[in-house]
């Protein structure tokens, strides 16, 4: 065992680094910029493809921190009682809840 244990220190070596230390990957992501709401134009959609056809009404079209996605996510979720998530700087809700949605967004200042 200790011959294996030596080898996989040996492994382990960074001989080459370019970008400096893996840990530190919070410099390397882009800033994002956080408008108000009123200048950011937001769309809402309904979309069955790719989800066995179920409903999923998708809400694109931030500029804004994930956390602040996040915070509205979970507004929206208690608001339709249905569950959601965030992907790649969208946010889908489960089901069809266009009209509750758009009023919940433009009660916050967002342009839908």
């Amino acid at each position: 065992m200790s011959k294996r244990k030596a080898n996989s220190d040996r492994d382990n070596k960074v001989v080459y680094r370019e970008f400096g230390n893996s840990s530190s990957s919070a410099a390397m992501k882009r800033a994002i910029p956080e408008l108000p709401p009123s200048q950011q134009k937001i769309r809402v959609q309904i979309s069955r493809k790719g989800r066995k056809g179920k409903t999923v009404s998708i809400i694109s079209g931030f500029q804004c921190k994930p956390e602040t996605l996040a915070q509205l996510l979970k507004q929206l979720k208690s608001l339709c009682g249905a569950g959601g998530t965030v992907k790649e700087m969208t946010v889908e809700i489960q089901g069809d809840h266009r009209d509750k949605i758009i009023q919940k967004l433009e009660q916050l200042g967002y342009n839908v």
